[in-house]
């Protein structure tokens, strides 16, 4: 008998035990800095939990309210430390406010360690408004908007990005309009239109250029040769109206044999226009006789065809006659 009761003793006194390091495996305790805040102030919920050490814990999760009417404005870092006997305390902050008066009872903070879960003591919070003092106070009825005092300063430095932008606009529209009369017109200012040269006066100055410039005489027979006939293709394009800028040296002759004007001066244009195809074509090196020789037919050429300019003086008494 005494045997059996020691054995019910012993199981009894293994499971107070075990019950009992299980207890002391977590524990939560909670305070609050202030518990009476007015509407809008801030106070700190301190949390602190005992827990064994690598054991994993499940701690209090919220997003951005406690409860109904109180907000979380900042959760604090986590401080942890070692108190021994494979032991750890965390310690970390709740900043919270509110913005409705009301006695708020803010239940346990809950914390679970493998099947074992503790909770804190619950705490109060008391949110107040701000008081009124009706009685040393007088109140008046809300006042009528005042219209503000016309300023001609802040009318202006408010109108001037429209100005500025007036401004700009303006600016542009100039600069297009002169760069389109500069370009387009040749000139701001009315002027008289320049009456062109005659071809043959343009030809004959050419014709001075090339000889001035002194090609054959540096070795540059088909440069020389290629300016002469250029100038006279150009020269009978305008004086006869004639496409020769596009003909061969065969065309043009043919085609020039028909005009009255040219009778005397065929030969010259055919010396010229043939000993130029001879350089060019089949490289005919000319005695230094034969490239003045082309020079010369040329300016008799122009000068033999050239078609003479009436005055405007003679013009203008032609027209009086002919009107009378």
């Amino acid at each position: 008998m005494k045997k059996s009761r020691y054995i019910f003793n012993s199981i009894v006194f293994w499971g107070i035990s075990v019950c009992s390091v299980y207890a002391q495996q977590i524990s939560v305790k909670a305070s609050i800095d202030s518990t009476h805040i007015l509407i809008g102030e801030q106070t700190k919920i301190h949390l602190e939990i005992a827990a064994a050490k690598d054991q994993p814990l499940q701690l209090p999760v919220f997003s951005d309210t406690l409860i109904t009417g109180i907000e979380i404005l900042e959760i604090s870092k986590m401080d942890t430390t070692d108190i021994g006997n494979d032991r750890i305390r965390l310690n970390y902050d709740y900043l919270v406010t509110s913005f409705d008066s009301a006695v708020y009872l803010l239940p346990p903070f809950q914390v679970v360690l493998n099947t074992d879960t503790a909770y804190s003591d619950e705490l109060a919070l008391k949110v107040s408004t701000l008081p009124v003092d009706t009685e040393s106070k007088q109140f008046y009825d809300i006042k009528e908007v005042n219209k503000p005092k016309f300023v001609w300063l802040d009318f202006l430095l408010s109108a001037l990005p429209i100005l500025y932008i007036l401004f700009g606009i303006l600016l542009i529209a100039a600069i297009a309009y002169i760069v389109y009369r500069v370009y387009y017109k040749k000139s701001l200012l009315p002027f008289k239109k320049e009456e062109p040269l005659p071809p043959h006066i343009r030809a004959i100055q050419v014709l001075d250029a090339i000889k001035a410039q002194k090609l054959w005489q540096q070795g540059k027979i088909k440069e020389y040769h290629s300016d002469i006939t250029d100038t006279l293709r150009r020269y009978i394009e305008e004086r006869f109206e004639i496409g020769a800028m596009e003909m061969t040296s065969g065309e043009i002759l043919g085609k020039i044999r028909g005009y009255s004007d040219v009778d005397n001066s065929y030969d010259n244009l055919k010396q010229i226009l043939i000993l130029a195809d001879f350089v060019k074509f089949a490289k005919y090196n000319p005695l230094p006789d034969e490239n003045e020789l082309s020079l010369m037919n040329a300016y008799l050429f122009v000068n033999m065809t050239k078609q003479e300019e009436v005055s405007v003086e003679l013009k203008e008494t032609e027209k009086i006659k002919n009107n009378s």
